[in-house]
């Protein structure tokens, strides 16, 4: 399985949805020419409609962690790097630190260095908050 494949397509995913796309795996092949084999597929399915069920509660976590800041503020590929994370962390029980590093990967590949550097402290603070809780 190519995890992070599978992350990259989910992400693009989760962002067509907040463009009101429907986020479903068909799109892939006409999105990024990517045929998900099942356990890709099982798991970006169970990532794209966990964020966009969970979209509140992701959106409530990361705006609580940003300063000076809002969520709408936020450009649209950083939210959704940003709410495909939390949402691994929070529900998925992926480690908080292959989360954050996949995360500031797919920042640098879709958005820029200074998003490298937010998304990556936004993601610590909400990640040392979650283990506090636990």
């Amino acid at each position: 399985m190519a995890r992070p494949i599978a992350r990259e397509a989910a992400m693009q995913l989760v962002f067509e949805q907040l463009f009101g796309g429907e986020g479903e795996t068909e799109a892939l092949v006409d999105l990024i020419d990517y045929t998900p084999g099942e356990s890709d597929r099982q798991y970006i399915d169970a990532v794209v409609s966990g964020v966009k069920e969970h979209a509140a509660d992701l959106d409530a976590e990361i705006a609580v962690c940003l300063r000076g800041w809002t969520i709408q503020r936020l450009s649209r590929v950083d939210l959704a790097i940003l709410r495909l994370a939390v949402f691994e962390m929070k529900y998925a029980g992926l480690p908080a630190a292959v989360s954050i590093n996949e995360a500031v990967e797919l920042t640098r590949k879709y958005s820029n260095e200074t998003s490298c550097s937010f998304v990556n402290g936004v993601l610590g603070t909400i990640s040392r908050k979650l283990a506090a809780k636990a």
